[in-house]
């Protein structure tokens, strides 16, 4: 059974020096967090804020591809979780046949972003997850822990 999420926020975990991808979902009621980096935390964020480059970006560019070819992202989904790694697809669609793309779950979260396309984890990954580990986390945060994405 899949779970549909939306993209919360970002934080920055000086412990790690990565992003926390913050999903939660759409009832509110429990949260995912996924460690990402830099590069795409930034282009999360410009989704996120609805900024647009001078030129694409490597994001910017695969929804120009997709849009191009007459195709269309209907969900993504993270699918597994396997040594502390997440994995995803992007689920893409011609009207006739869908095909799922392998991806880093940052990497297709910042597509589905850019194409609003629905963001799904598997039920399984909600049920390993550790809560405690984002509580404890926000428990020891100070504000001067708190960095600018960009």
């Amino acid at each position: 059974m899949l779970v549909q999420m939306n993209v919360e926020g970002l934080l920055f975990d000086p412990r790690s020096s990565m992003y926390i991808l913050l999903l939660k979902d759409v009832d509110g009621t429990a949260t995912l967090p996924i460690w990402i980096g830099k590069p795409e935390a930034d282009s999360i964020a410009l989704a996120l804020g609805k900024v647009a480059t001078p030129r694409p970006l490597t994001h910017d560019l695969i929804k120009n591809l997709i849009h191009g070819l007459r195709l269309k992202v209907t969900r993504i989904v993270v699918t597994e979780i396997l040594d502390n790694t997440y994995y995803a697809l992007i689920y893409l669609s011609d009207g006739k046949n869908e095909t799922p793309i392998d991806s880093r779950p940052s990497d297709a979260i910042a597509v589905a972003l850019r194409v609003s396309a629905p963001i799904f984890v598997e039920d399984s990954i909600m049920e390993r997850r550790s809560p405690d580990e984002l509580e404890e986390w926000l428990k020891n945060l100070k504000p001067e822990d708190f960095g600018n994405v960009m």
